[in-house]
């Protein structure tokens, strides 16, 4: 996944004295409609451009499960419309970053926004990714970059059947984390998803037959919510550590949920292709 506006990235927003550590807004997990995660996103990216705000973490998760497309993604198959899973509609929205299609069922999906990361997109994506390798790190899984892949085939719909160099991989070269960013006057998000534990029926009938990511289930058979927490404690930790910054625990307000609000699509992704 990637790209957007490549604008660079200068300098952290950070005020007060240049020693201090930047502090940046952690805005707590949330299980809500792809439409309202991809506002928030939005919404943050548009505070920290505004310098309203200096940087942002989150993690959430899908409800109900949804298809994101990548914001030049055109064309898609028609049988993603009207999809269900487990009695649930799979919604079909789009991001405000590029790349390819993600299934949202069984994975955690984290966001940061943020200045100060390296001009060039791919160096970008490494000084970013550095949090998640470190948090997978200590939970003793090792991770690595993707690398590249010549030639690719355009008609490719599916994130998780390539890896860049923006993913990452497990040794076995399973792709468990697709990356995606866009930059607004130099201000980056970059958002992904970590496969945890996807439905393989429901992985195959979207993709075709595809084997779904991560297929050895890098933390587990416990139970996804408890997946979801425990990955979220390791990799709070360690963006604090990356990044040098502080986070504050900062839930939206009810007046920023109104602004979120009025940044979400009129009408589904599918009407308006």
């Amino acid at each position: 996944m990637a790209q957007g506006d490549e604008t660079a990235a200068l300098g952290w927003l950070g005020h007060g004295n240049p020693t201090e550590r930047p502090l940046w807004r952690y805005i707590p997990p949330l299980a809500a409609a792809g439409r309202v995660q991809m506002a928030i996103d939005r919404w943050l990216l548009e505070e920290c451009a505004a310098g309203r705000l200096v940087g942002a973490l989150r993690f959430y998760s899908w409800s109900p499960p949804a298809l994101s497309l990548g914001y030049h993604q055109r064309s898609f198959p028609p049988a993603w419309r009207g999809l269900r899973w487990g009695g649930e509609p799979v919604d079909l929205v789009r991001r405000p970053t590029g790349g390819r299609a993600v299934l949202h069922q069984g994975d955690l999906t984290y966001a940061v926004v943020g200045s100060g990361f390296a001009a060039a997109r791919s160096q970008a994506y490494r000084e970013i990714c550095q949090f998640l390798i470190a948090g997978f790190a200590d939970l003793g899984i090792e991770l690595r970059y993707g690398e590249a892949q010549a030639g690719t085939a355009r008609n490719v719909h599916n994130c998780f059947a390539l890896a860049t160099g923006a993913d990452l991989v497990l040794p076995d070269g399973t792709k468990l984390v697709g990356s995606a960013q866009v930059v607004q006057r130099r201000v980056v998000l970059q958002h992904g998803s970590i496969a945890l534990a996807v439905d393989p029926a429901l992985f195959q009938r979207v993709f075709h037959g595809e084997a779904p990511p991560a297929r050895s289930r890098p933390l587990g058979d416990r139970p996804l919510q408890d997946q979801r927490d425990y990955l979220t404690e390791k990799l709070t930790a360690a963006a604090e550590r990356c990044f040098g910054i502080t986070l504050r625990y900062q839930p939206l307000t009810a007046i920023e949920w109104a602004q979120v609000r009025s940044l979400e699509p009129a009408s589904h992704v599918e009407d308006r292709l």
